[in-house]
């Protein structure tokens, strides 16, 4: 299969591309990415010279340039991991989120449609229904309820891409995965954020009570599932991914904290966010009856390789803090 990503130096996106390429996935695929502050292209230092692989610098919103890059390079399916994606950045500035992810979304459709492409698969949320009251667990028919400009963005994304389905007869396909974690994350989601002022006896601010519940998905788990979605799931469908670990924030961070061998003290209460969801719970057995996919790796198991692998790589958390990261691009491409 030849693949056109768009998103592929973000945390999800390139821990697709490293695993697509690592398990033959592909023989081909493109990654069109803006380099905004959450792209990294050292998370893709690996592959960088695979022959398969080529990385092209665009904006999703440019319709023509990815109507270009589909015709030149004639992939078999588009993988839309582009987005912004951080709530609290969100609340701060909004505009950003309805650019990249509604009109991004639209422009990436409209390319998708103007060239014929097989296959769409559009990566989105469990945020988009909103916080989810005990017992209760969404499954793909639950309510949108989005609460932040980024979850409205992104449920505003979601059914624009299911109308060109429906409207234009597109197979498009939408996931929507509960919270993520592993290795190359940027230190502003939860779990990197305390791994790394854990390591370094920082504070560790926790919003309001600390007793927001959120599931856990390792990433290569999410990434499984996407392929699985892709290759197995049906045009027309919504598939929840999910790691099935519920967890209270605080805990997740007392695991965190006893795992570096730092006191609880260090946990400091800040404000909470506004409008702040306070419990998400997604079903996958759509996915599972589908595609046969299950996620493998225990929440235990992939937090501890997390905190290993932030153990190991301090030099690039120094590096993201302090935004040296965004140099590489240059340094590795300005010749090629």
């Amino acid at each position: 299969m030849r693949l056109l990503i768009t998103g592929g130096a973000g945390f999800i996106g390139s821990a697709f591309v490293r695993l697509a390429l690592q398990e033959n996935w592909v023989g081909r695929l493109v990654n069109l990415d803006k380099l905004t502050y959450a792209g990294n292209l050292e998370n893709l230092s690996s592959v960088e010279n695979d022959p398969r692989y080529r990385f092209v610098q665009g904006d999703i919103c440019d319709t023509a340039q990815v109507i270009a890059l589909i015709e030149e390079e004639k992939p078999d399916a588009i993988v839309h991991f582009a987005a912004e994606s951080h709530v609290d950045r969100s609340i701060l500035g909004p505009a950003a989120f309805v650019e990249t992810n509604v009109k991004g979304t639209f422009s990436m459709l409209e390319a998708a449609r103007a060239t014929r492409l097989a296959r769409f698969l559009h990566v989105s949320t469990d945020e988009v229904y909103g916080s989810i009251d005990e017992p209760h667990d969404a499954d793909e028919e639950y309510p949108l309820k989005a609460s932040s400009p980024y979850s409205a963005s992104k449920a505003g994304s979601d059914l624009l891409a299911l109308s060109y389905y429906t409207t234009f007869k597109m197979a498009v396909t939408v996931t929507r995965a509960s919270n993520n974690y592993g290795p190359f994350q940027f230190p502003e989601k939860l779990i990197p954020l305390m791994i790394s002022n854990a390591l370094e006896g920082k504070p560790l601010p926790i919003y309001g009570d600390g007793m927001q519940v959120r599931d856990w998905l390792f990433v290569d788990d999410h990434c499984r599932a996407i392929w699985a979605a892709l290759t197995k799931g049906a045009a027309g469908q919504i598939y929840n991914v999910g790691g099935s670990r519920a967890l209270p924030n605080r805990a997740v961070v007392e695991m965190i904290l006893e795992a570096v061998g730092q006191p609880s003290s260090l946990m400091t209460t800040v404000a909470d966010r506004p409008g702040h969801d306070r419990r998400y719970a997604i079903t996958t057995e759509k996915l599972e009856k589908a595609t046969g996919w299950k996620a493998l790796v225990p929440f235990e198991q992939g937090l501890a390789e997390t905190i290993q692998w932030y153990r190991d790589n301090t030099a690039w958390i120094a590096r993201v803090r302090s935004g040296d990261y965004q140099a590489y691009y240059t340094k590795n491409y300005q010749s090629r």
